[in-house]
């Protein structure tokens, strides 16, 4: 059989399964990647499992999301961040260094290897010819610990790029198609591999755009080949020693096809509130607008910049329009100021903010009301820019420019001839700002810092014999992480503080959820498709958890939040007949006898509604590994069992009895 790249890569670090779709494998993971939002969850959950160093090749932790200290909380997060990594044998990179994303593929990507991060854009590194993988904090400390991660074997689709690119159409265009024909729930269970002529007109960053946003599409990765390309991009960064060629076997093999003649693609937006609302900018053109802001996670690149630095030479920003720039990494902003690109956007009335992912994850650069904000960003749930009536567009970043100098969103084609743009044969930049893993022998003596804002972390009781609870709410399609338990400035400083995030949970939706949750001892969450999109944060799956709730019943789930649910304990059953979901009502009571039994050894549970005695069929579809995990609580439960390590730790809290 002709192999895709895809499964070349995974069957390379398999340690045990089989090569057969939908069935369950184990893979080892060599490098592992950890941001602040997740991170400080991850060191705790590292800390109980008993040991003193990671067992990767390499371990990185980036502080780029809440980099904001706008009081002791973050600055606490950061210090703990800092110490945890010095103890543990990890590579730090400080605020202001970059996102995660940008500064891994510029610092310690390599092709052929396998990472696994606490951040759903992880995907990103498999612009680099990576298998690069999005999942919760857990795992990842898991992972860290020397833990192989496992997965269901993934369906590959094969996409081929023909021919190039027209001058003003950039790869988030090709993107944004993809995201148009296959939505947001058209990646889930597949890793998306691109090939064909097309894929060798792109640079590693064009890539890294693409493979970036597979996670709006669901996608478990994004894989390009190792090339030509993947070489010019580690030897301007210094690292041409890490290259080898990597590429599917000729006339490969492929579960799903699809293709794209970049040559017939023009640009593309996706308008509000979803990554899949995507329609032709010449369609919604004159659209007025009052912030535009490029970079972030996606976007980031030298390219990126000087694009838009150059578009805007001699001209200015539209009156009252805020447009801002958040270069991807302390090394882009470096080279940019070296090529000019400073003083150009200066001149044009932009803002350079420091490198950071900051208004993607509503940490400043919130728009105003019911105003258009156009954006380089992966994502525009409703709400998540940190104001509530938001009408965040997503575009390339020669769109947001185009539409930074008209005051409205614009066909960037009008702007006249497509910048020059030429990349530093040698990008400068400063690795003495990473700090680096302490010699073995050092690390014993390094405290670990922790300010008053991280709390201990909860632990929960295993699954009961049977359950009775209510239906606390009822939920629609693809509600997001963010839906779940918001970001922004006014959650994120509790990411270490499980009871005083659970405060949080699903107030976009329902103020008062949380303090009806804890009334009523817990209960369970009932909603539609595509339930957990987004973000990985395992928050949106502790903090219900913490409040009580056992069941999530959908009628699909989002990949990683399924698996995070999975992680602490909250059983997530699937409508057997999707209609069932119309008829359940919220508010009803749902017994489920021998809940426990079932779990261990039934694909399917009935669910009785108590006040009519009506029975719904819900589908259990879980490996042998996840059912233990659901049986004993959580994973943390079941590895330390495992482990033979005390589940009570000194000065642990123990979530409320439910």
């Amino acid at each position: 059989m002709n192999r895709s790249l895809a499964r070349k890569l995974i069957e390379s670090h398999m340690v045990s399964g089989r090569w057969s779709p939908g069935s369950e494998i184990a893979i080892r993971i060599d490098q592992t990647l950890t941001q602040d939002a997740t991170g400080t969850l991850v060191y705790l959950e590292f800390e109980s499992l008993g040991l003193d160093s990671v067992q990767t090749e390499l371990s990185a932790s980036y502080v780029d999301h809440n980099i904001l200290q706008t009081d002791f909380r973050n600055a606490d997060d950061h210090r703990f961040l800092m110490t945890a990594a010095l103890r543990h044998g990890v590579y730090f990179s400080p605020p202001g260094n970059g996102v995660s994303h940008p500064v891994h593929m510029e610092r310690f990507g390599a092709p052929g290897k396998t990472l696994l991060g606490a951040d759903s854009h992880t995907s990103t590194a498999g612009a680099l010819g990576m298998l690069a993988i999005g999942a919760g904090g857990l795992d990842v400390a898991l992972a860290m610990a020397g833990e192989p991660f496992h997965m269901k074997v993934p369906r590959v689709m094969g996409v081929r790029l023909a021919r190039k690119l027209k001058p003003w159409v950039s790869a988030k265009d090709i993107i944004l198609e993809m995201l148009r024909r296959h939505s947001v729930r058209g990646g889930v269970g597949k890793i998306i591999e691109y090939w064909g002529p097309g894929v060798k007109t792109l640079t590693a960053t064009d890539r890294a755009t693409i493979a970036n946003m597979g996670a709006e599409l669901g996608a478990t990765a994004t894989v390009f080949p190792s090339d030509a390309m993947t070489r010019d991009f580690l030897e301007r960064h210094g690292r041409v020693g890490e290259w080898v060629p990597l590429e599917a076997d000729p006339n490969a093999e492929y579960d799903e096809a699809d293709e794209i003649d970049l040559a017939l693609l023009e640009p593309l937006i996706a308008c509000p509130s979803s990554p899949d609302n995507v329609r032709k900018v010449s369609e919604v053109e004159g659209m007025p607008v009052a912030q535009v802001i490029v970079g972030s996670s996606v976007n980031f690149s030298f390219k990126d910049m000087m694009v838009v630095s150059k578009a805007v030479r001699g001209r200015t920003a539209y009156p009252g329009l805020s447009f801002e720039v958040n270069p991807g990494s302390r090394t882009v902003l470096e080279n940019i100021e070296r090529a000019g690109g400073s003083e150009l956007l200066a001149h044009a009335g932009a803002r350079v903010h420091q490198s950071g992912c900051l208004g993607c994850i509503g940490m400043g650069q919130a728009p105003p009301t019911k105003a258009a904000s156009v954006r380089t960003f992966p994502r525009n749930f409703k709400g998540r820019s940190g104001t509530e009536d938001d009408y965040v567009y997503l575009s390339s970043p020669e769109t947001a420019v185009a539409a930074a100098l008209s005051g409205r969103i614009t066909d960037p084609r009008k702007l006249g001839p497509y910048p020059r743009v030429v990349e530093p044969k040698r990008y400068r930049y400063n690795d003495s700002i990473i700090l680096k893993p302490l010699p073995p022998v050092e690390r014993a003596g390094v405290e670990v810092v922790r300010g008053p804002n991280i709390a201990p972390f909860p632990l929960f009781d295993a699954l009961p014999e049977s359950y009775e609870a209510r239906v606390l709410i009822k939920l629609g399609d693809n509600v997001s992480t963010d839906d779940i338990l918001p970001a922004g400035n006014r959650v994120l400083p509790f990411r270490s503080n499980i009871p005083k995030i659970s405060d949080f949970v699903l107030e976009r939706l329902d103020r008062q959820f949380s303090k009806r949750c804890m009334e009523s001892g817990g209960g369970i969450i009932a909603a539609g498709e595509n339930y957990g999109q987004g973000s990985s944060r395992e928050h949106a799956a502790i903090a219900p958890r913490y409040l009580g709730v056992r069941i999530k019943a959908a009628v699909s789930f989002a990949r990683i939040h399924r698996a995070n649910l999975i992680n602490f304990g909250v059983l997530p059953l699937v409508f057997a007949d999707p209609s069932d979901y119309k008829a359940l009502e919220e508010g009803q009571t749902l017994v489920f006898t021998d809940i426990r039994k079932a779990v261990e050894s039934s694909d399917e549970i009935v669910g009785v509604v108590k006040e009519s005695g009506r029975g719904f069929r819900f589908s259990i579809n879980l490996s042998g590994r996840e059912r233990e995990s659901v049986l004993e609580g959580g994973l943390l439960n079941r590895i330390r069992k495992e482990r033979g390590l005390k589940r009570a730790q000194q000065g642990r809290e123990a979530a409320p009895s439910k």
